[in-house]
């Protein structure tokens, strides 16, 4: 049944989570492993395993995208009869029954150009950031919009498409699925166990980081399909509620009217309890998860100036989060 899938990896100084990873994976299907500019030896001990390895230059600035793209290139040049390609990222581990439960899906549906199951955090107890990570995962089951960097692909939807955009350095795969979805194609969420994460993001700094890099890539999306409407919302979300809002709350403090500024702050108050009300029966500590979001908007503006910014220079680079 696996016969005519491969598997492409992609990694940066991931350590003993790619050997999990790599432990993951069924044997006798064909692996390309591709690393953007570790410094840990990955590229060396994927390559003692068997893997294809393809390192990638430094003559382009790396991104998810970009590593795709090369991996799936090289695997289709080795294997020509693949159809269908299973994407996963180094920090992950693939969980047992569902390559055959994604390829079945597929093979049922000739419209279906790519389907993910359920990726589960691997130690959300370990700290309060990869809990949110955890509910991060908590996705709907069904057609969808956009899957994440964990999927499988059909072969003939990515190359009509024109694969994963590598300029889009985050926010490359719902990019990916939106012209899918243009092409007729449909994206499916399964309601399957696919593959353990391990986001080991254990301080604020890195979680702000992560953070960053969701405005970053509502950014990147919007300018490049914002004429219909793509992450347009997400953008003016982010900027009304964590830039104008902010300031206002400060401008109305210092300067006042103060009876403007107490306004403001029991109008944000609100908007805490209702995300607190909204998700109190799905999260632990739902007041913690509130406050965080609201948190998230105002580390989403900095990463839209960031996308704006090196726009307007030219030079895009990926937005890092791990040590």
């Amino acid at each position: 049944m696996l016969d005519d899938l491969g598997i492409v990896v992609i990694g940066r100084n991931e350590g003993e989570r790619l050997k999990t990873c790599f432990g993951s994976l069924p044997n006798g299907v064909p692996v390309v492993y591709v690393d953007s500019g570790s410094t840990d030896g990955s590229p060396e001990w994927a390559e003692a395993q068997g893997a294809e390895v393809v390192r990638l230059s430094t003559d382009r600035p790396f991104s998810a995208a970009r590593a795709r793209n090369e991996g799936s290139e090289r695997l289709v040049q080795l294997h020509p009869d693949t159809s269908y390609v299973q994407f996963i990222d180094g920090d992950c581990e693939l969980l047992d029954g569902w390559l055959e439960t994604g390829l079945a899906a597929l093979r049922a549906n000739e419209k279906l150009a790519a389907v993910a199951g359920l990726r589960r955090e691997r130690y959300p107890g370990k700290s309060w950031y990869n809990e949110l990570c955890a509910y991060e995962w908590d996705t709907p089951i069904g057609r969808a919009d956009a899957i994440g960097g964990d999927a499988i692909y059909r072969v003939e939807a990515l190359t009509k498409a024109g694969l994963f955009d590598p300029m889009m350095m985050a926010g490359e795969e719902p990019e990916l699925c939106l012209r899918l979805r243009r092409l007729g194609y449909e994206i499916e969420r399964l309601d399957a166990d696919m593959t353990l994460h391990d986001a080991a993001i254990e301080s604020f700094g890195a979680w702000w980081k992560r953070a960053v890099r969701s405005g970053y890539a509502y950014t990147l999306g919007m300018l490049k399909h914002g004429r219909d409407g793509y992450n347009v919302r997400e953008v003016i979300r982010a900027l009304v509620w964590g830039g104008l809002y902010p300031l206002l709350v400060f401008l109305t403090l210092v300067f006042g009217p103060r009876v403007v500024a107490f306004g403001l702050i029991a109008f944000g108050i609100l908007k805490w309890w209702r995300v607190t009300r909204r998700v109190g029966a799905r999260y632990r500590n739902p007041g913690k998860y509130a406050a965080f979001m609201m948190l998230t908007n105002v580390a989403e503006v900095r990463g839209i100036i960031r996308a704006l910014v090196e726009t307007a220079k030219g030079e895009r680079r990926i937005v890092e989060y791990k040590g």
